[in-house]
């Protein structure tokens, strides 16, 4: 079992390489993976049956639940997009998600709106976001990690879609103007950060007076057992590094939001804790603590609001 390393740049490499190995493996079988869907519940909740189904050119189904092992089957990253949304954008940018939720939903985006994605990842929830906001919109995705931006670039270009701005860089640091974002989504990333309080300062700091927060993250409700904060492999699968819900809650309130809500969207047994990379800390627990741990891990749509009026 690889332990969490000390150092906060230690950290950001090692799951800055962990991401960059899933946007290499993507970018390695994306282009025979364009066929057949096995089924609506592979991709997600059930559109209406008015809905058209996906044509073989724009559908990822196929190679979201059949085709790919990146996600297939982790309780944590599977079943969280339409058929409608995936069948907007390229292939790629579905495989390559590794997100718990999907914030383009939660953050209800209106049309001339900037939005940020702090990790973007392989660009879907960026894309979505373009769509949403329309030609006078604008959305920015930021990422640490080369071969995910890489990805998503390319994603992008697949689709055609114009108002979209991919950036190197930390959520720790973003490299934006204060008052510059109306929204800032992100997709179970900020979880990974060991600087969680300085990524909510940062948001707080790039939107606009009135400006929305609206993430999907992993949130613990309790305490977790020290095993399981020190695993790497939990920590890489959005669980070691997740808050505690009131710890969240206090931190994005000294960052200087308000109107604070967690809203639980999906709880996790400990069967699908050590399917999502924690098997072998969960393993090692004690009959106590998977007692203590076991459904204590909820997926949440975290939203905040900047003031209107500054303090």
């Amino acid at each position: 079992m690889n332990t969490v390393p000390q150092s906060d740049e230690q950290l950001r490499q090692e799951v800055s390489a962990r991401y960059a190995r899933t946007a290499l493996q993507v970018l390695g079988t994306t282009e025979t993976n364009t066929a057949s869907c096995c089924g609506p519940s592979c991709c997600g909740p059930s559109e209406k049956a008015e809905t058209p189904p996906p044509t073989e050119a724009s559908s990822c189904c196929a190679s979201t639940c059949c085709s790919s092992d990146v996600s297939q089957g982790n309780p944590i990253t599977s079943h969280l997009y339409t058929q409608m949304e995936l069948g907007e954008i390229p292939v790629a940018a579905a495989l390559a998600s590794l997100g718990c939720g999907n914030p383009t939903a939660l953050a209800e985006l209106i049309p001339g709106e900037k939005v940020l994605d702090l990790g973007s990842g392989g660009g879907i929830d960026v894309l979505l976001s373009a769509k949403r906001v329309g030609l006078t919109g604008f959305a920015y995705g930021l990422d640490m990690t080369d071969a995910m931006l890489a990805l998503a670039e390319r994603n992008r270009k697949e689709a055609g879609i114009e108002n979209v701005q991919f950036l190197k860089g930390i959520i720790e640091a973003i490299p934006l103007p204060a008052n510059s974002v109306d929204v800032v989504i992100s997709n179970c990333v900020i979880n990974l950060s060991a600087d969680k309080g300085q990524v909510l300062r940062e948001a707080y700091r790039v939107l606009t007076p009135g400006g929305r927060f609206a993430v999907s993250d992993i949130v613990v409700q309790g305490e977790l057992p020290p095993i399981l904060r020190r695993d790497m492999e939990s920590w890489a699968g959005c669980v070691a590094g997740a808050l505690e819900e009131e710890t969240y809650r206090a931190l994005l309130q000294k960052a200087g939001f308000v109107e604070i809500e967690i809203e639980i969207t999906r709880r996790y047994s400990l069967d699908d804790i050590a399917s999502s990379g924690a098997s072998a800390s969960v393993t090692a627990l004690s009959p106590e603590e998977r007692t203590s741990v076991d459904g204590r891990f909820i997926s949440a749509f975290v939203r905040a609001r900047k003031p209107e009026t500054l303090r």
